[in-house]
């Protein structure tokens, strides 16, 4: 029997959409938990009988979907956090010396990710191959008093399974990363420029749209679409003042900035420099601290030229 201990999980970028790379270095990506697979529609015949039964059922187009999930870290995601942002690659000395940048653009990145089940026979196949994986979107969550935490979603183009990685040529497996959680409790949080001592948690989305496009003659799909930079999120303060409630009600705009550190030193840093509140209402649920949550719209920033920026500052 498969156990999660023994699970394993490894990333290559593809050069050319759906290709691995020849004697791939596959990353070890650092995760929580994985529903990275395939999924297949079920076509099933319309054909009339007079026995009532079903003459045929048949599979469709592959599916590869699913999440990833993870604690952030300094250095274990460069490529994935890029990736999720359409970036270029990351701007050196930007914006200042020992600082990198990145920031969401339309430049496209794919992966092949590699599932192993250690403990599974290898007569039994127990890898499992996933090509043109693309990021379509990303989730963060930074809560009070914990770990950050977030959530890769995926779109791929097709599956196998193998009995080892020879089909792939001589793969290496250079090491993770070992650097420790990024943390809330250590961190600032910008809003409007301000820093804020009240928020409770912080989550923010970044939607990709990257669909498949299936066509006749393919289970595999072409290279998919994409849509817009959608960043959307919301943030969860003790209520003392109506000071955010007027920014919604007024349709100001604002900004965020949230800086996670670790225990190291090592800094990652998020900005969303233009912003409107879609909402604000202090709820009361019971007798205890009422809560004002704030979801937001990121929007494009002439300044920036972006809705969304990430910064690492090593130690």
């Amino acid at each position: 029997m498969a156990n999660g201990s023994r699970h394993s999980l490894y990333a290559v970028k593809e050069a050319t959409y759906g290709t691995t790379p020849a004697d791939p270095a596959l990353a070890l990506v650092r995760i929580t938990g994985t529903t990275l697979g395939l999924a297949k529609d079920s076509l099933q015949s319309e054909e009339v009988r007079s026995d009532r039964q079903i003459s045929d059922f048949r599979l469709g187009s592959n599916q590869v979907g699913g999440d990833i999930n993870f604690e952030l870290s300094y250095g274990s995601f460069d490529e994935f956090l890029q990736a999720a942002l359409l970036s270029e690659d990351w701007a050196v000395d930007t914006p200042i010396a020992g600082t990198d940048q990145v920031k969401a653009g339309a430049t496209r990145a794919s992966f092949t990710f590699v599932r192993q089940f250690a403990d599974i026979d290898t007569a039994d196949k127990p890898f499992y191959i996933y090509r043109g994986v693309e990021i379509n979107s990303m989730q963060l969550t930074i809560a009070a008093n914990s770990m950050a935490t977030g959530t890769f979603s995926v779109v791929g183009q097709a599956q196998t399974t193998a009995q080892d990685l020879t089909t792939l040529g001589a793969p290496t497996f250079p090491p993770a990363s070992t650097t420790s959680p990024l943390d809330s409790f250590t961190g600032t949080l910008s809003e409007g420029g301000s820093v804020v001592a009240v928020v409770t948690e912080i989550s923010m989305t970044l939607a990709n749209g990257i669909e498949p496009r299936f066509v006749v003659g393919s289970k595999n799909t072409i290279y998919p679409s994409v849509g817009r930079s959608n960043l959307t999120g919301q943030i969860t303060a003790y209520f003392e003042d109506s000071s955010l409630v007027d920014k919604f009600l007024d349709e100001t705009e604002s900004s965020l900035e949230f800086t996670l550190p670790d225990g190291a030193g090592n800094e990652q840093k998020y900005i969303i420099p233009r912003i409107k509140y879609t909402g604000g209402q202090p709820d009361v649920s019971g007798e205890g601290p009422i809560t004002l949550a704030m979801p937001f719209q990121a929007l494009l920033d002439s300044s920036e030229s972006t809705n969304v920026l990430i910064e690492r500052t090593p130690v």
